[in-house]
């Protein structure tokens, strides 16, 4: 598992687009989301990982980067290729990069 900065990943996403996986729950991703994450809550990780493309680069995202580092280091022990989990997730990210974004 990779970690990276919001500005890191700022910079990762004008070269890749991979998949942004969202696992806030719902009613926090309707407050503030990156463009183009899907919401998969935590809970619900190991049913969509059962079906999904493990080579297919994952950036994983929640408020604070803690939630989405638990997710990022089981996606890896299933054998997902490249995980990135975003350091201080959204909350960060609204600090650092995206002004504009709304927090709570």
């Amino acid at each position: 598992m990779v970690n990276l900065s919001p500005a890191e990943l700022r910079d990762y996403l004008e070269q890749k687009q991979p998949l942004l996986l969202d696992v806030r729950e719902p009613w926090e991703f309707d407050i503030c989301r990156l463009q183009d994450s899907e919401l998969v809550p935590m809970g619900r990780i190991p049913t969509w990982a059962e079906d999904a493309d493990k080579d297919r680069p994952t950036v994983v995202i929640c408020h604070h980067g803690i939630r989405s580092r638990q997710v990022a280091m089981y996606l890896e022990n299933l054998g997902f290729r490249e995980v990135i989990n975003l350091a201080g997730g959204v909350e960060r990210w609204a600090r650092e990069v995206d002004p504009q974004m709304a927090t709570y």
